[in-house]
């Protein structure tokens, strides 16, 4: 038999001593002593409030799960919802954080969760207990088990929202603790999540067979009665088997592992650099689940150990592998384990002070290519060596991420370089009395020339940073770094209007259409967006470096007979935009000058608009 020579799994620090008292306290909150709390009990409530003061003052509230699988999948009447996974997007007056920066796509979630988190907010006294605990400056915990653990993270996410529109600086982030919680959102939902930095404050505790965190993986929709059996069984006496019942739970078991393996290799494909045509088709044949792991993951593998994972698709893997039938396993017994796993997580409530958190992937990771074992035990769960090659693959392309990060972060000081050199230039042109905008379009000078080679220059740094965005080759936090941002916005303040000059100097937009509606790059849209993303602005309310393009559109459609009685709304929207730019000092002061363009073609504009005009002011500077 080959021998288990992985590198032993490496203590991780990601539980201080009052964070394990506070899972402790959840889990005593979740699973009640007293035999007169049934499960059937316990979700008669929506939720409960406990308020502690140790190890610091904090309000507990504790959602109970559901055993009803209209409470699980959402019917095809359900408004937004999709089938056959009962997904829907998220509200983005609720989560406006959770969507992808650059396409603006909405994350998706369960929409039967979702509906239950706003009849809570709409007909409970939840906002206002919340709110009364922020007020008395209590932590805000969440905690919940089974579907009350995916509440709790919806909870917990729209008060992280509340927190980051309000400002509340002084405001700890909230506590979320959930055991065996069913997976909740999508891809999207995940990488927001981890691009806000929230990831760390979702704690998923987790018993490695248990089934319910994998239901969300199977059509909701088609196996309606089979997970309503799986239900009942689990909203009775946790003890019982379900030997003596119909075939309904261990061939839902087959289905939830056929639909395991389809996802966790569809992924694993992915992040190994598969490049098989197969891959790109295997959607148009079979529904896979948009839902994945989002938060931070512990593992119980025993009394003793925690196996802590932060990487969404290391732990995607583990769903299914952990799942493997021995050969000798009967479907029925698997079953019976998966569904008791569901109940055995009230020993939480004594081991976790001496638990030993350990980075079991990091181990696996560590061990040079071609050295992977025939097997690995977590536990006592005993993996295979295609399960520990995947899990090895997903935590190499995690850290290729980080090197592509980095490799992204060498680029920086090439990039501030070409924005200081066309700085020089703009405030050359400025100095001459020319706007650079004016300057670089009718290319006449040396330095307008060298300006357009710094352009070209700096487009291909960029495209290439929005291409790696796109292909999930950066890590998902790297959105959220404002130093980036920050450059991102500078970059496309100063040469989008070069961009601009250089579509209309070569009639572009008399073939193409438009400069905004045809010729716009991606990479003004995604840094634009960026920017709005992490200053929680309104979707296209950054739209300075566009200035020049509105400008150009207005002047040509007069060329081509509209009226200015036609165009008078947009000319204001135009004037109150760049007053407002100005002030900002988000729009330059070239722009004003007796020489611009825009001037010229202002100063044509009827005498009567231009002296109540917002910026008669400014353009008689």
């Amino acid at each position: 038999m080959p021998t288990d020579t992985t590198a032993p799994p490496q203590r991780v620090a990601s539980l201080s001593d009052d964070d394990r008292l506070l899972v402790a306290h959840c889990a005593a909150l979740c699973f009640p002593s007293s035999s007169s709390s049934s499960p059937a009990a316990s979700a008669a409530r929506s939720f409960q409030v406990h308020n502690a003061s140790h190890p610091y003052p904090c309000a507990a509230f504790a959602f109970p799960p559901s055993w009803s699988a209209a409470d699980w999948a959402a019917p095809s009447s359900a408004e937004g919802a999709r089938q056959p996974f009962g997904d829907a997007e998220v509200d983005p007056a609720l989560f406006p954080s959770l969507r992808a920066v650059g396409s603006g796509v909405p994350a998706r979630a369960n929409a039967a969760f979702l509906a239950a988190f706003r009849g809570l907010l709409d007909g409970s006294p939840l906002q206002t207990e919340v709110s009364r605990a922020v007020a008395e400056e209590k932590r805000i915990v969440f905690t919940g088990h089974s579907s009350g653990g995916s509440i709790a993270t919806l909870a917990a996410i729209w008060f992280l929202e509340k927190c980051t529109r309000q400002g509340s600086v002084n405001q700890a982030h909230p506590f979320c603790v959930t055991f065996g919680a069913p997976l909740i959102g999508d891809n999207i939902f995940n990488h927001a999540v981890r691009r806000e930095g929230w990831s760390q404050c979702i704690l998923h505790f987790l018993l490695p067979l248990d089934i319910v965190p994998r239901i969300p993986l199977t059509p909701l929709a088609s196996f309606r009665e089979q997970i309503q059996a799986v239900l009942d069984w689990l909203s009775q006496t946790p003890n019982n088997s379900p030997a003596g019942r119909s075939l309904v739970i261990p061939e839902y078991y087959e289905t939830l592992l056929r639909s395991t393996l389809s996802i966790a290799s569809y992924e694993a494909c992915s992040f190994m650099g598969c490049t098989s045509s197969i891959l790109g088709t295997l959607t148009s044949f079979i529904d896979l689940s948009p839902y994945r792991p989002c938060g931070t993951y512990h593992f119980l593998t025993s009394s003793e150990q925690l196996i802590v994972l932060t990487n969404s698709d290391a732990v995607l893997q583990l769903l299914f592998y952990c799942l493997q039938l021995d050969p000798q396993q009967q479907v029925l017994d698997a079953a019976a384990r998966s569904l008791s796993a569901h109940w055995q997580y009230e020993p939480i409530k004594q081991c976790m002070p001496d638990i030993v958190c350990v980075d079991y992937l990091g181990a696996i990771s560590s061990n040079a290519p071609g050295r992977q074992t025939d097997r690995a035990t977590i536990g006592s769960i005993e993996l295979s060596k295609e399960a520990i090659l995947h899990l090895s693959a997903a935590a190499q392309w995690e850290k290729q991420r980080q090197r592509n990060q980095s490799k992204i972060d060498e680029s920086c000081q090439k990039i501030q370089e070409a924005l200081r050199s066309l700085n020089e230039y703009r405030r050359t042109c400025e100095l001459r009395g020319v706007s650079y905008y004016d300057s670089f379009k009718l290319q006449r000078e040396v330095h307008d020339f060298n300006a357009n080679v710094k352009r070209l220059e700096l487009a291909g740094l960029w495209d290439e940073i929005i291409e790696m965005l796109r292909r999930r080759e950066l890590p998902d936090g790297f959105e959220a770094r404002e130093e980036w941002v920050r450059l991102g916005t500078m970059f496309r303040r100063l040469v989008e209007p070069l961009d601009i000059a250089n579509y209309y100097r070569h009639s572009k937009n008399e073939d193409t259409g438009s400069y905004l509606s045809k010729g716009r790059p991606r990479r003004y849209k995604y840094t634009q967006k960026w920017q709005e993303q992490l200053q929680r602005a309104p979707a296209g309310s950054s739209l300075e470096s566009c200035f020049w393009a509105v400008v150009e559109e207005l002047q040509g459609e007069m060329i081509d007979g509209r009226t200015f009685e036609d165009l008078r709304d947009r000319v204001v929207k135009l004037e109150s935009d760049a007053q407002g730019w100005y002030n900002s000092g988000s729009l330059g002061n070239d722009v004003f000058l007796r020489s611009s363009s825009f001037v010229a073609w202002w100063r044509t504009l009827p005498e009567q608009h231009r002296s109540a005009s917002c910026i008669a002011k400014l353009v008689s500077l």
